[in-house]
């Protein structure tokens, strides 16, 4: 369903008398510079600035994240939109069925899917360990906080862009948004729900999971489970999904990104029993552990010589 960028959001079960009314672009350049592109920057910079700080608690440094970063940021870019492009490519046509790839590379007028940046900065994060011989588990559990970090702020973009918001409802804390200088619809701010759930999963981590881990990927087992259930719930309000082949489930129909976030909470889930097997107890197996071990100098031990006995 389209609605007016250029009318105000509204919470009128919360705020009947506050209304907000952002222009989508904060800077009036060129094509523009969008608040989408400035909240996502921020975001960014926030998990950047945070995974550098906790970075010694992996065993990691900050280099490592900024090496890493510098390849993330552009392909998880190309990530997000290949992913997007690939599920939307009808919109990408011309009128004789040809790829329009002028309209794929705009990604300046919307198209980037969260999706296509987990799976690109996975892709990026096990390259990057491989060559500098650094646990894959390790950094994913660093990273994955970031990414909660990055994502929860990165939703409210979604909210300037009067975008990815679910069906209509009554509750108390619903959305207004206008589809007509005269007509309007109260929706349920899904882009809320998803910053909320993603932040309590990064205060979980940061609180519970990591100080309770025992073997390195623990925290990212915890993600993808964590995101996965919350994803698969919320888009189940969404109203702009993509359908999976027509597939209902309980009599609604079942979305791409459910089906993903699935396979990827049942993959998660069984890597973390694995994981919980081979090391029930203790901390020794994590990779910063491991590092203090070995830049511990040895014990040094002093015996005495054994007296011969004198033959008298």
């Amino acid at each position: 369903m389209n609605v007016r960028t250029d009318m105000p959001i509204s919470f009128p079960g919360l705020f009947p008398d506050w209304e907000f009314n952002p222009s989508r672009i904060a800077i009036d350049i060129g094509n523009g510079i969008y608040w989408y592109g400035i909240i996502i920057c921020a975001g960014l910079i926030l998990a950047v600035l945070f995974c550098s700080w906790r970075a010694k608690d992996y065993g990691l440094t900050s280099d490592n994240v900024y090496d890493m970063i510098i390849w993330q940021i552009p392909l998880c870019i190309l990530g997000s939109r290949i992913y997007y492009v690939v599920f939307y490519l009808d919109l990408y046509r011309n009128t004789d069925g040809s790829l329009n790839w002028s309209k794929i590379a705009a990604i300046w007028d919307g198209g980037l899917a969260i999706y296509g940046t987990v799976i690109m900065s996975c892709i990026v994060m096990w390259i990057f360990c491989k060559r500098k011989q650094i646990p894959f588990g390790a950094f994913a559990d660093l990273g994955c906080m970031g990414l909660l970090i990055g994502q929860a702020v990165g939703r409210w973009g979604n909210f300037v862009n009067r975008e990815a918001f679910g069906g209509e409802t009554a509750v108390p804390w619903r959305m207004r948004l206008w589809t007509s200088a005269a007509e309007y619809i109260e929706v349920h701010p899904t882009f809320l729900y998803e910053s909320l759930w993603n932040l309590a999963g990064l205060l979980l981590i940061i609180f519970l999971i990591s100080r309770a881990r025992t073997f390195d990927g623990e925290n990212a087992c915890f993600y993808f489970i964590w995101y996965g259930i919350g994803r698969a719930w919320i888009e189940g309000m969404r109203t702009d999904s993509l359908y999976f082949f027509g597939l209902e489930l309980f009599g609604q129909p079942v979305r791409v990104s459910q089906v993903l976030s699935l396979i990827l909470t049942a993959a998660a889930f069984a890597a973390l029993i694995t994981g919980k097997r081979r090391h029930p107890h203790g901390q020794d197996a994590l990779y910063v552990n491991r590092k203090k071990a070995l830049a511990e100098p040895p014990e040094e031990t002093s015996e005495e010589p054994e007296e011969t006995p004198h033959e008298s």
